[in-house]
């Protein structure tokens, strides 16, 4: 036989696009257009409908760069199609259906990146969107009916126009101009002509796999054949009454079954919406609306459709501007159609945020779908983001989530990750099953070309045959369209092709964790070989980034104590609003620096706005804590004390130091020296010379300096602002050449401290560096300001170290990670620009250096040998680069910059100067000093975060991780009075914390593995009244004594209950106790019915027993709760209250020598009455002020000296409150009856 393949394809192409394509549609009529043009920016349906609308023609131009033009819409439905649009089959479905259909003047760009529209019917609701390749909109009226309908269409410019690298102005409204840019082609009303339609899609699917089979597999010569009998059959100038034809010449190859081996490939319905990038985030807002209304149609035309959809954000934005479209959401996310995944306020990037900010994305994303929509996602969704931390898996794991997936790591420019299927371990030894889906894209079409790719690629052949394929167009939004859904319709069976079902993400994981119980293991960071400039462009975005996730630390610290100590009102709402402001700017196009310059010029602001209202909070908070007064206070927000303040609190400003630092002048060259290390810097400014006394050695390599800028040439192959592309290493200037060299004898804000500022020039930019030395540090600080005004270049600061260091240690999020100097393998070669947080470490043994930022985040540090056979180490960190594309302005401008060199460092100095960098200590006036709220033990495990519950209990969360990469034991002491301590997960439910135990009184020991990150909630003793009290947890299984037993009973009211009531409801009554005694019983029995309790009653495994009493109820006999022992202000055989005890303190039943309390009287029974947070129910025990005598017994003290110390809670009868003895209660008691 002859070979016809190229003909028939010729022939088919042809027929597709000279006939098929424009067929589907059997007839159309114009409608009639109005227009109204939005001076600004955009507005609601409700304004826009009561706008002044003008005439408006078919093929006139409209829309300025990033305006908004409302069309309305209006016309009738032609009479004559009546016998068409009534038309049905065989089976009784539709010949046709009534369409609107919109061309905007789309142009060759893709969906998402030009111009879009929405479509409203007259009421406000949202009907569906018009884009590139979905520009229909179905309708259900009849013939002769009235079409009334508004379009809001959005002028966005295609801004890349082809190239990801030249410069553009239609990054931003104000230098994008005013000229329309589009022109509205087409308003019709149209037959869709149904037989037509579904010839195209079958066509479409047999030609898209028939191109990927292999030439000499005879399925592909039967696909052909039909192809070519269909061509026969039809007749291309009357399809709609030829298609049927057409359709059943394809019907036999359509209905052969998969092989039975073929690979199966769940497809989910998806849509990757950047929360910003080539648009502002105002326009993410619409384009999520138009996406989802796309969704919600398709799923009112079929039944078993699903759709998965990431980022808090976007629902909480739909719910705030479209809560009409919301609620309709919510309908079938209850459904289990419209699937909620990934858990995280945004799809954040995973390299730059810190440790607390990547906890509260899964935080406030997945409280926000459980709050509001009643799900829980299992799964991170992150299919874009530009990398992927090493802790990861631990927070995500501690988040509640199950599986990982990206499809990113397939970008790679140098090696092929080896799995595609496996579990993720990370830098804590936490896993995660991991899945990239091997059709290497989250916008798939779901082609025959996409589905083959799956299929071919897909690494675990053999082991496992099942992956997942996210459909959809994405990026800009636009999601699933009718034609992807046939298509996969076709493909569940098709000889060929892989199996494709529709499913869901959980319904794909599950299978493939059944599939694959013993998958390989990755451990360690996912680094992305490509976009490695993300970690340095738009410098401003990062700097803003790293303040706000500080002073957002401080602000909870402080509002919190402020809370606690005072009872002042914790900013909850401000705090949340400000969060997830931080966590929306963290989206994977905005803090990397790939957005147009509209988004990083907004974001810019919006950090100073935040900036500016936690300045407030904080000032606000410490001076609550403070109190008034005209001591200087010195407060410490860091986990380490530093010059005698205290981690977390504040303490009287130090003295300054006996001695300085020298300065001296030697020839030309200028010396500093604290007595800890000498600098010596030379008449151009450089820095030549880094001696350690304390170690007698120098840091730098011979002939080299410290601090030096370096200048590349910056101009990557593709992606601009995105890429750094190893090349630019081979052009280089040292900045060498000075302009002035200042010597400062005295250095504002640091008593003591010496230094030098150099001024440099380069180009037309100004550069000035200052590096001073303070009394007894063993750091050199560094502050670079820079006036920059180059273009496609990169500024690096350059330490190079005589050090041989195999690894260098950077920080990430809740710990570390290490990576090689060498360069052995080409994993090693494609990490030559590298993410670290708040320090870089390169060591040898014995000997270490450590390199802080305040602001910085990409570094590149390599190992060479000299001549004279020793080992030099490079490290440098990346300042500023200057893209121009897509923001041709990215950072020019003023930009500050602080660095450190910290010599003799070990990990745990490196991890302190990271803190001392980014935490300033704060200088007040006040009152007195501020204890902490917590004191921890051991110096490696790291307070992380200190709050309030996000659920409003009032309870104090508190998160620590350990920070050295071994193993760490320590007590976590509470300085406030505690109901009880417990572990939960990030979202601060109660979990399962291997290595946490919890005391009586509050205290927790930990045990931790490396990196390990633990959450505590303390419930506050003093609690509300009435508030919710979260009791103390006891150990599985452990008995009570009758003493503990009568201390957990819970609060109850000073009066008589009935005989045969529980006193202690919710426990586990033995039979003696079933009908127990009064409270007001006398003593012995009591204590008689405790012990007959004690030997039937078990604690059942984590039940929490109350041992508080928050209204201040008397419990016992002349005793203290159980909960205050081991606590700082317990007193005991003569013990001052406040001292810290090793451990709990147990008190005999009985103490002779246990000093009486000062009597107190009418004006102290006064206070307490108003100090009492139930003043009623205290004046209804207590009865009128004494008249005649002062008081025997204290009522309510933190300490058993009648002082008023101690926290509040405390004085409000929690555990830290000394009970008053029962025979005197008995006389107020009886004295209260008889009155």
């Amino acid at each position: 036989m002859h070979d016809t393949t190229t003909r028939t394809t010729q022939r088919l192409e042809r027929f597709v696009r000279g006939w098929l394509s424009s067929a589907t549609y059997r007839d159309r009529a114009q409608l009639t257009v109005s227009a109204w043009e939005v001076p600004d920016e955009p507005v609601p349906f409700a304004q826009a409908r009561e706008a002044q609308y003008t005439p408006f023609e078919v093929g006139t131009p409209w829309g300025k760069p990033w305006g908004t033009v409302w069309f309305h819409v209006t016309g009738t439905v032609p009479a004559h199609w009546a016998d068409l649009l009534a038309a049905t089959d065989d089976d009784g479905a539709a010949l046709s259906r009534l369409e609107l259909v919109v061309d905007l003047g789309f142009s060759g760009a893709g969906p998402g990146f030009q111009a879009e529209g929405t479509v409203y019917a007259p009421d406000g609701a949202i009907l569906k969107a018009v884009e590139p390749l979905n520009q229909y909109v179905p309708l259900t009226i009849g013939p002769g009916g009235e079409i009334d309908v508004y379009v809001e269409a959005a002028a966005n410019p295609d801004v890349p126009g082809g190239s990801w690298w030249r410069p553009t102005p239609m990054g931003d409204k104000a230098t994008a101009g005013p000229d329309p840019i589009y022109t509205l082609k087409a308003v019709d009303i149209a037959l869709l002509d149904v037989p037509t339609w579904e010839l195209a899609q079958d066509v479409w699917t047999l030609d898209g796999l028939m191109r990927v089979l292999p030439a000499d597999l005879p399925r592909r010569a039967e696909i052909l054949r039909a192809l070519e009998n269909m061509l026969d059959a039809v007749d291309p100038e009357d399809l709609p009454g030829t298609a049927r034809d057409g359709r059943a010449a394809l019907a036999g190859v359509l209905a052969s079954p998969a092989y039975a081996s073929a690979h199966r490939v769940h497809a989910v319905g998806h849509a990757h919406i950047d929360s910003a990038w080539l648009w502002p985030v105002r326009e993410t807002v619409r384009k999520c609306a138009r996406t989802f209304s796309n969704v919600l149609a398709l799923m009112d035309a079929d039944p078993d459709f699903t759709f998965a959809c990431s980022s808090a954000q976007q629902y909480a934005w739909i719910q705030e501007y479209y809560p009409e479209l919301f609620a309709r959401i919510a309908e079938r996310v209850r459904e289990g159609r419209f699937v909620p995944v990934g858990g995280m306020w945004v799809e954040s990037d995973t390299n730059m945020p810190g440790s607390e900010a990547m906890a509260r994305q899964f935080v406030e994303g997945t409280g926000f779908f459980m709050d509001e929509l009643g799900v829980e996602p299992r799964d991170v969704w992150l299919p874009d983001s530009f990398g992927y931390s090493g802790a990861l898996p631990q927070i995500a794991r501690a988040a509640g989530k199950e599986f990982f997936l990206t499809q990113k790591i397939s970008w790679n420019d140098t090696n092929t990750m080896p799995h595609h299927t496996f579990d993720w371990e990370g830098t804590d030894g936490s896993r995660i099953f991991t899945h990239f889906p091997p059709v290497d894209t989250y916008n798939a079409s779901l082609s025959g070309e996409e589905l083959a790719r799956a299929q071919r690629q897909y690494a675990e052949k053999g082991r496992a045959n099942t992956s997942l394929a996210p459909f959809g167009h994405g990026d800009g939004g636009g999601g699933p369209t009718r034609e992807m859904v046939a298509a996969a319709r076709r493909t569940a069976d098709l000889e060929g092709s892989p199996r494709v079902v529709l499913s869901s993400p959980a319904e794909f994981f599950d299978v493939a964790r059944a599939e694959y119980s013993r998958p390989p293991v990755w451990s360690g960071e996912l680094y992305l070989e490509y976009h490695r400039g993300t970690y340095t462009s738009q410098h401003r975005t990062k700097a803003g980034n790293r303040r706000s996730e500080h002073l957002l630390r401080e602000a909870e610290l402080w509002a919190s104590t402020a809370t606690v100590r005072t009872g002042a009102a914790y900013p909850y709402e401000a705090l949340q609003r400000l969060w997830r402001l931080v966590l929306l700017q963290q989206f994977h196009d905005i803090l990397p620096g790939s957005s147009i310059a509209w988004v990083h010029r907004e974001a810019e602001r919006n950090y100073a706005e935040i900036a500016a209202e936690l300045e407030q909070m904080i000032a606000t908070a410490i001076a609550t804590v403070a109190g008034d007064g005209e001591r200087d206070v010195v407060v410490n927000a860091g986990p380490f004390a530093r010059e005698g303040v205290p981690a977390l609190g504040g303490a009287t400003a130090p003295a300054a130091p006996a001695s300085g630092a020298a300065l001296t002048r030697e020839g030309d060259d200028v010396v500093l020296d604290n007595g800890r290390i000498r600098v010596r810097v030379d008449a151009r400014g450089l820095v030549t010379s880094v001696r350690d006394l304390a170690a007698d050695r120098e840091v730098l390599a011979p002939g080299s300096v410290a601090g030096l800028l370096q200048v590349h040439r910056d101009i990557p192959n593709e992606w601009e602002a995105w890429d750094i592309d190893e090349h630019y290493r081979r052009d280089v200037t040292d900045l060498v050449d000075v302009d002035a060299v200042t010597v400062l004898d005295d250095v504002d804000g640091e008593p003591g401290a010496v230094g030098v500022e150099v001024a440099r020039s380069y180009g037309t930019s100004r550069l000035v560096q200052r590096f001073v030395l303070r009394p007894e540090a063993a750091v050199l600080d560094l502050t670079t300001s820079v006036d920059w005004r180059e273009r496609r270049k990169l500024l690096k600061l350059a330490f190079a170290l005589d050090v041989h260091a195999d690894r260098a240690t950077s920080e990430i999020q809740f710990g570390h990670v290490h990576r090689a100097t060498a360069v052995n393998t080409s994993w090693d070669h494609a990490r030559f620009e590298t993410v670290a947080h708040r320090w870089v470490h390169v060591g040898e043994p014995g000997y270490g250096v450590a390199v802080g930022n305040d602001q910085t985040y990409g570094h590149d540090i390599t190992r060479t040998t000299r001549e004279d056979g020793g080992t030099t180490t490079l490290v440098r960190q990346s300042l500023l680069r200057a893209p121009m594309f897509p923001d041709p302005d990215a950072d020019q401008g003023e930009h500050v910059l602080r660095s450190s060199l910290v010599v003799g460092a070990e990990i745990a100095d490196a991890v302190e100067e990271g803190y001392r960098i980014n935490l300033p200590l704060r200088r007040v006036r006040g009152a007195s000093e501020v204890e902490p709220l917590l004191r921890v033990s051991d110096p490696a495990v790291v307070v992380e975060a200190v709050k309030l519950a996000r659920d409003g209990s009032g309870d104090v969360v508190v998160r620590l991780y350990e920070s050295r990469g071994g193993r760490a034991s320590a007590r976590v002491t509470p300085t406030f009075a505690v109901a009880g301590a417990r572990a939960t997960d990030l979202l601060e439910r109660d979990a399962e914390a291997p290595g946490v135990t919890v005391a009586d009184d509050g205290a927790v020991d930990l045990a931790l593995r490396p990196f390990q990150i633990v959450t505590l909630r303390y419930a506050r003793a003093s609690g509300r009244c009435p508030h919710r009290r979260v009791p103390p947890p006891l150990a599985a299984g452990s008995r009570l004594t009758g003493r503990e037993r009568r201390a957990f009973q819970p609060r109850t009211r000073l009066a008589r209950p009935p005989r045969g009531v529980d006193p202690a409801p919710g426990l586990a009554a033995g039979p003696e106790l079933a009908a127990g005694p009064s409270r007001l019983e006398p003593l012995a029995e009591r204590r008689r019915n405790a012990r007959r309790a004690a030997r039937h009653e078990r604690v059942p495994g984590g039940a929490d027993v109350d041992g508080t009493d928050s209204c201040g109820a008397v419990r016992g006999h002349r005793r203290r709760s159980v909960a205050l022992r081991g606590h700082p202000g317990y007193s005991q055989r003569g013990r001052r209250p406040g001292r810290d005890h090793a451990g709990p303190v147990e008190r005999p039943q009985a103490d002779p020598h246990r000093r009486r309390p000062r009597r107190r009287g009418r004006r102290h029974h006064r206070r307490l009455v108003r100090q009492h947070a139930c003043r009623r129910s205290l004046l209804g025990v207590l009865g009128p002020p004494p008249r005649r005598r002062r008081l025997r017994d204290p009522w309510c003290h933190p300490d058993g000296n009648g002082r008023e110390e101690g926290p509040p809670a405390a004085r409000c009868g929690g555990p830290g409150a000394v009970r008053a003895p029962a025979r005197a209660v008995a006389r107020r008691l009886s004295a209260h009856r008889k009155r």
